[in-house]
């Protein structure tokens, strides 16, 4: 088996490797994010190439490297990661008693000993619902610290749980890595990343 690398810091993308045994390195990408103006399916594709193909160029020999990059969008907008708590509030406050998109984009790179490689490149696509939240719970959820580092200022698995009211797609998608996809797409290009040595 290649050695998998995971082109990201996340720990909740790390978490779900380990979750379903996939061994693996983390070599996280320093290079810096540049939100262009695009379809957020567009947006998340490249940047999880960025990610990817940064990390592929420091490495040599025979390995395969996942890239990810996840946004939350309402209403065709792109929400990032909150720069402020009044950022987090004016996010929050759309995404209360309505329906958004989360999009994960992913890179599937593979590189051989004699540099060829092949790739996926593909995105995923999950509805969420939240319920209607009254303002002080809103700035309640803001003061947990919780939303501050994370696309659309929310974590499904922590503490806005209680406010999701239902989702459409995949719940890991949400998280930011949607492993079911990402184990299928490597299948076709023939790789089994649930293959115990």
């Amino acid at each position: 088996m290649q050695n998998i690398i995971l082109a990201s810091g996340s720990p909740r993308r790390k978490e779900i490797m380990e979750q379903v045994g996939i061994p693996f390195t983390c070599i996280p990408s320093t290079k810096e994010e540049i939100m262009r103006d695009c379809s957020p399916d567009e947006l998340v594709r490249e940047l999880s190439l960025m990610k990817a193909s940064d990390v592929s160029e420091q490495l040599q020999g025979d390995f395969i490297v996942l890239g990810a990059d996840t946004v939350v969008a309402v209403n065709g907008k792109i929400l990032g990661k909150p720069k402020s708590k009044e950022h987090a509030f004016e996010m929050l406050s759309m995404l209360q008693n309505g329906v958004h998109q989360v999009f994960t984009g992913v890179t599937v790179l593979c590189k051989s000993n004699d540099g060829s490689q092949t790739m996926r490149n593909f995105s995923v696509e999950t509805k969420v619902f939240v319920r209607p939240m009254a303002e002080q719970q809103i700035l309640d959820y803001i003061e947990t610290g919780e939303p501050m580092d994370k696309a659309g200022a929310y974590a499904i698995q922590g503490l806005f749980a209680p406010f999701i009211s239902g989702i459409e797609g995949d719940y890991y998608n949400i998280v930011g890595f949607p492993i079911a996809a990402i184990v299928k797409e490597a299948m076709e290009l023939g790789i089994d990343l649930l293959k115990k040595d």
